[in-house]
């Protein structure tokens, strides 16, 4: 089976963060290690979340039994998200630079993949607010996680922030997102009265659209990410592997909307994660 480490928020009653990348990688078939940055009673959109950051030396013991298992040996996917603490993102990209030198064995069993996989959603900010993380936070996220990563899947916003771009339309993207030297996926770009989901890498671009949905839950690009994810570690190429997270997206969001659910409905509607309700065809950009 295939394992993954992320490090990311763990909110109790609400269906964001890496509670749900947790359970849409395990709806795929991939086992998970979460490791929480912050314990939070709700997400933050519904008020005072209550809870707060893990301390340090908490998020250091937590990786440190992981390590004392052996089990870095055989994570084949690390996904980071929230943070709340630059020490947690250096303490981070250490395990990130322990997990590429490992064995790819442990007691006898082998890793899922020859080689594992980083993908860094640079939690930071979002369009029209700017950044909701401290700017030491956000540049740490920069400095330490994206120069590591595999993959990166930021929004438009955080595109732009983390390049120093100006974004003015698609090919500006493109060429934002070709210059983190890493394949991409970005998400929350306009496109004629839609929203686009866009993956990038020096060979290929593919776009999907899709109609925008009032009051979606929060919580859709964790979702996104953790869909395209299990897409690839299960062999899917980039291009299926986006159009397949976008419909597993919008067909849990359709769930929630269905239900009047004001959190994602992940494990009720974890059959639309596997079979979503519509389909898309991304096109070459």
């Amino acid at each position: 089976m295939p394992m993954a480490l992320i490090l990311s928020s763990l909110v109790a009653a609400s269906r964001v963060g890496g509670g749900v990348s947790e359970r849409v990688l395990n709806a795929a078939g991939i086992d998970t290690m979460l490791v929480p940055t912050v314990l939070y009673g709700r997400q933050p959109g519904w008020g005072p979340p209550g809870g707060g950051p893990v301390e340090q030396d908490m998020f250091q013991g937590v990786l440190s039994g992981i390590s004392d298992q052996g089990l870095l040996d055989i994570t084949d996917v690390v996904l980071t998200g929230y943070f709340a603490d630059v020490g947690q993102i250096f303490d981070t990209a250490a395990v990130i630079d322990v997990v590429r030198k490992g064995s790819r064995v442990n007691r006898g069993v082998r890793a899922f993949a020859r080689e594992p996989i980083v993908v860094v959603d640079p939690i930071m900010g979002d369009a029209p607010g700017g950044l909701y993380v401290p700017p030491a936070i956000a540049a740490g996220i920069k400095d330490q996680l994206v120069s590591r990563a595999d993959l990166v899947t930021p929004n438009a916003f955080e595109l732009g922030h983390i390049t120093g771009r100006q974004l003015t339309d698609l090919a500006s993207m493109v060429r934002a997102a070709r210059s983190l030297d890493c394949p991409a996926i970005v998400t929350s770009l306009p496109r004629h009265g839609q929203i686009g989901v866009m993956y990038v890498d020096n060979g290929e671009a593919w776009l999907v659209t899709h109609e925008r949905i009032p009051d979606a839950p929060k919580g859709t690009g964790d979702v996104l990410t953790a869909a395209f994810i299990g897409a690839i570690v299960n062999g899917a190429e980039p291009k299926a592997a986006l159009e397949h997270a976008v419909a597993a997206t919008v067909s849990v969001v359709m769930r929630a909307h269905e239900w009047k659910a004001p959190e994602l409905p992940i494990v009720a509607a974890a059959d639309v994660l596997r079979e979503p309700l519509v389909s898309y065809e991304a096109e070459a950009i």
